[in-house]
């Protein structure tokens, strides 16, 4: 039997790289991948061709090209990246384009991967912190969340995917442990004393693969996805030991972090702040046993940094 097309947005990027990757790793896979890209060109697009994936030209700003992309294929996986660009509207139109062209390509099942609209809990008028760039407290989260409506309203079955922090930004995101003058590692974290939601990447796609084996939902569904909940200080620990040195945790006051003025500071400061003050919700949201049954590989953070410890520019 032909097996079952699966559209991959972002598929030469880190969350729908795993799921291609996934997808081809499982000999007995009954889905087949169409990637989706804005270079089909590019080495790493021409990688995944020399592996036999279907590359196909498409681009988030163009709803028509995604309706030609989605056209005849089973499932979809939709993500976009905010920091491509810094623009929550950008980011929003784009997640809105998404959902309309799954919606005229009736594609069966959509997975979207998206995250809280931290305004549900943290209004605009609400001062514990600063409201960006006019209608946001977490722009990055925001829009996500916000568009969550639209997939809604496309009239296809949707899994809404909520991710949360990649430990891969100690090796992409200048979020590692820096050398103080005292020779010393220090992990930054806003954080308190409170526990953060991470997650190795490249789990993220095969959590979304897990959900597209286990089928359409029958009715709205939402999987959180996680893969440990520490402290700052047992993280800290944990890199100690996977490093060979200590590693000291510094809690600093997120508004500190949002004066730290590089680009994102003060979304990042939001988005710990909203961490640690809905701490227990954002954790109940991810439950471990769920994605493990969707992902039995799933890294915790150990396992992390047996991987890529030796990775973290420090």
């Amino acid at each position: 039997m032909a097996k079952k097309v699966i559209a991959v947005v972002g598929a030469t990027g880190q969350q729908g790289g795993g799921l291609v990757r996934a997808i081809l790793a499982d000999a007995d896979s009954p889905f087949a991948v169409r990637a989706l890209t804005r270079d089909p060109s590019s080495e790493k697009a021409k990688a995944l061709t020399e592996q036999g994936v279907e590359v196909v030209a498409a681009s988030l700003d163009d709803e028509e090209s995604l309706v030609r992309a989605f056209d005849g294929v089973y499932g979809a996986f939709c993500v976009t990246n905010f920091w491509d660009h810094f623009s929550p509207e950008r980011e929003g139109e784009q997640a809105r384009n998404l959902a309309r062209a799954v919606g005229r390509a009736s594609v069966r099942h959509v997975v979207w991967s998206t995250l809280e609209d931290t305004r549900l809990r943290v209004p605009l008028e609400d001062d514990r912190m600063p409201t960006l760039m006019g209608r946001y407290k977490v722009p990055h989260f925001d829009a996500k969340g916000e568009a969550d409506q639209a997939f809604r309203e496309a009239g296809v079955p949707v899994t809404f995917m909520r991710t949360t922090f990649y430990w891969d930004n100690m090796l992409y995101f200048g979020m590692q442990p820096r050398r103080g003058d005292d020779g010393v590692l220090t992990l930054v974290l806003p954080m308190g004393e409170a526990r953060l939601s991470g997650v190795a990447a490249e789990d993220i796609g095969a959590v979304a693969y897990g959900i597209f084996r286990e089928g359409p939902p029958a009715a709205e569904n939402t999987v959180g996805v996680a893969g440990e909940h520490l402290t700052g200080a047992e993280m800290a620990a944990k890199m100690s030991r996977a490093l060979g040195e200590e590693v000291r945790y510094y809690a600093m006051p997120p508004a500190d972090y949002r004066a730290l003025g590089f680009p994102g500071a003060e979304d990042l400061g939001n988005m710990f702040q909203y961490y640690t003050e809905f701490e227990a919700d954002f954790i109940a949201d991810r439950p471990l046993e769920r994605v493990r049954q969707l992902h039995a590989g799933l890294l915790d953070f150990d396992a992390w940094l047996a991987k890529y410890a030796s990775r973290i520019p420090v």
